[in-house]
């Protein structure tokens, strides 16, 4: 810089000012400048506006603007003499104000400091210097003002610097566990992990209570692992999920330095070059990350959420602590009776650094979009790709209004069924859904239903969708034996010795009979499925976690919709969307390249069943010394047939069940049954006629 400004000639050198101490070191430093190049300096301050100068403040803030321009003077003469001249400014934007200053002066060289500068509308603090070095078109000095290590500063610019300049130190560990075990101790928790076998439901109750308050006092962090926990009945009893769901983070917002630094460091540019203005207030600040409106520089309207700059150490703290913990206690047999600790940690760890890779969660909300594709009335979100990072989000702003404000009409029907079909359909079909669909985040907004937050999304895999299917056909026939047989196929405990079937068959159909009897208002299959939920965890056969969650979710979205549509059956939805599925299931089954597909499947299995007979009894080359007296072609001619006649009768059932479920169905034309009937009775006698054959 020395060199450069050798080489330049300067005459003329402006500085900015908002007469705080540190900036009036810029000053300083400006003043030795022009004094070492024998030239004029000019001293800029801005005065921000607090009321707009048309009302009757305006007055007020001239007379404001006329007394710092009077202080500023008698400033500049100390520092410079009189080649100083004192320039007072009214603007909202000092940085810009600076910027046409030096222009209109034609200013050499423009020196600003790096602290303590007034704000961009009050949340840019600190940034000034970075947008005038942007914007000037003359040589820019950014002057260094922090003060020594040793010096005297005020409280709030040593906290300032400790924000900026003093590097995170490594979490002690040894501190906070002590923290911990005393919060425990407070909360008298150390019962629960002690020998204490009592069953009493009370003392659970109890029990739980103590951990959520503890779980509050120990922080954000701690409420937000007992948040996770809450959508994870099959870890804990019902009790501890009750008491978690009531958890709070007590969260205060960053601030706003610490907002610009985050998205500073992931844009790789000044915030300003992106963005045209933020709200300095947040919509949301969470355990993770806060969200703010903005508006970018091309004028979209958008929401930011911006990642915490220390939640990922002090997730990653508690995690290891939690670790050590579930090492160390989590095999006592009593402990072992209330928690799977060591479940607990990995569900616990994979969900928190899952949130914490925002890339994920802008994945999710890619992969909804395609979900939803088929739903007019259903939208999420679009993201800005390339302005989002792992611990940075900028996507479209919703501009509406809560799902129960909206206007009373046809799209708001529409929307309510769409709405209830679409977590069959994400459950059902595509194994991925919004895990958590609550009031806030559903928004009505251009007469569509729009998905905030994925953040907690579900997943459920194939086998267990299959299940689910079946599981639903059942609920809409009312058949409860059936609906049995299919929970206690998901919980693998079909051959169960010590479970009493005939008692748990009795409960859920009991379950089914009180939902089914309810008004329509009251028909509600996500609290069923939950009730059903909780009594297979009473018989020691608890559903796969990611049920529990789609219940949950299913339960949320259906309260949703009854508030859009009070008279929407939910059964009605699940038995008309199940019927059209199933047909086109069946229309891919049908379908001749399939069927061919299948048939030579099925031929290669019957083959290889062959050969796995003839190893058996030894007739293979190279086999045993076994001599085996029948002809294995004959063996492999009689499956030959046999599976050519197990595919025929699948056939001719598939048809026969698609003429069913057609004919019920009101908008499939007549003639649609009648072809399935006329396909399986051909199919049925070619089948006899094949038999009688062989005999």
């Amino acid at each position: 810089m020395k060199n450069h400004l050798k080489n330049t000639a300067i005459r003329r050198v402006m500085v900015g000012t908002d007469r705080s101490e540190s900036a009036d070191q810029a000053v300083r430093w400006a003043a030795e400048l022009a004094d070492r190049y024998d030239a004029e300096l000019f001293v800029v301050e801005v005065v921000v506006p607090q009321y707009p100068h048309a009302t009757e403040f305006g007055q007020v803030e001239r007379t404001r603007a006329a007394l710092a321009n009077d202080n500023l003077v008698q400033f500049t003469r100390q520092v410079a003499g009189e080649r100083g001249h004192a320039m007072t400014f009214i603007d909202v934007d000092p940085a810009l104000a600076i910027v046409r200053a030096a222009a209109q002066e034609a200013i050499d060289v423009l020196v600003v400091g790096n602290l303590g500068m007034a704000g961009r509308k009050e949340f840019l603090l600190g940034n000034v210097p970075n947008r005038i070095s942007h914007n000037a078109h003359c040589t820019v000095v950014i002057v260094n003002t922090f003060p020594p290590a040793d010096a005297s500063v005020p409280n709030s610019v040593r906290a300032r610097l400790s924000k900026v300049e003093v590097p995170p130190f490594e979490p002690r560990l040894v501190a906070r566990v002590t923290h911990i075990a005393a919060v425990m101790a407070k909360h008298g928790l150390t019962e629960l992990f002690g020998q204490s076998n009592e069953p009493d439901m009370s003392i659970r109750r109890r029990q739980a209570k103590r951990l959520r308050a503890a779980l509050e006092e120990l922080g954000p962090i701690f409420s937000k692992l007992g948040q996770v926990l809450s959508t994870r009945p099959d870890l804990l009893p019902v009790e501890y999920i009750e008491e978690l769901a009531l958890l709070q983070s007590h969260v205060p917002p960053m601030a706003e330095s610490e907002v610009v630094q985050v998205a500073e460091r992931e844009l790789g540019v000044p915030w300003e070059d992106v963005f045209k203005s933020i709200d300095p207030k947040p919509l949301a600040a969470g355990t993770i990350a806060q969200v703010h409106r903005a508006i970018l520089e091309s004028g979209d309207r958008v929401v930011v959420k911006v990642q915490r700059p220390n939640s990922r150490d002090d997730i990653e703290q508690d995690l290891a602590l939690l670790e050590v913990f579930a090492e160390k206690v989590g095999k006592r047999p009593a402990l072992n009776q209330v928690i799977d600790m060591e479940a607990v940690f990995k569900h616990l760890s994979t969900s928190l650094h899952r949130e914490l890779d925002f890339l994920q969660e802008i994945g999710n909300i890619e992969r909804m979009q395609a979900v939803l594709a088929d739903y007019d009335r259903l939208a999420v979100p679009s993201v800005y790709r390339d302005l989002s990072t792992s611990r940075l989000i900028v996507m479209e702003e919703i501009q509406g209004i809560p799902i129960k404000q909206a206007p009373a009409g046809p799209e708001r029907i529409q929307a309510a069924r769409q709405l209830l079909e679409s977590y069959y359909k994400q459950i059902i079909v595509d194994g991925f859904f919004h895990a958590d669909p609550h009031p806030g985040n559903l928004m009505w907004w251009k007469d569509r239903i729009y998905f905030l937050d994925f953040g907690m999304v579900g997943a459920v895999g194939a086998d267990l969708r299959e299940h689910l299917l079946l599981m639903l056909m059942a609920l809409w026939q009312e058949d409860a034996e059936f609906l049995t047989d299919v929970t206690l196929m998901m919980t693998s405990a079909v051959n169960s010795s010590d479970l009493d079937v005939a008692r748990f068959q009795s409960e859920i159909g009991e379950v089914m009979a009180k939902y089914r009897a309810a008004s329509l208002a009251e028909m509600q299959i996500g609290p069923l499925m939950q009730e059903m939920s909780a009594v297979s965890l009473r018989h020691g056969v608890p559903l796969p976690h990611s049920l529990a969650l789609a219940t949950k979710a299913l339960a949320q979205v259906q309260l949703a919709t009854a508030e859009l549509d009070p008279a929407l059956d939910p059964y009605d939805v699940a038995g008309k969307y199940l019927t059209r599925l199933m047909i086109k299931r069946m229309g891919v089954a049908l379908n001749p390249k399939t069927l061919l597909f299948q048939s030579q499947k099925f031929k290669l299995r019957a083959l290889r069943i062959v050969e796995a007979i003839e190893h058996l009894v030894g007739v293979r080359p190279g086999g045993s010394k076994l001599v085996v007296n029948f002809r294995a072609n004959s063996l492999e001619d009689i499956v030959r047939h046999t599976g050519r006649r197990l595919m025929l009768g699948l056939i001719a059932a598939a048809s026969v069940l698609s003429s069913g479920l057609t004919a019920t169905s009101a908008v499939v034309a007549e003639w649609i049954p009648i072809t399935f009937g006329v396909v399986a009775s051909l199919l049925t006698l070619g089948i006899i006629i094949d038999l009688m054959r062989g005999r």
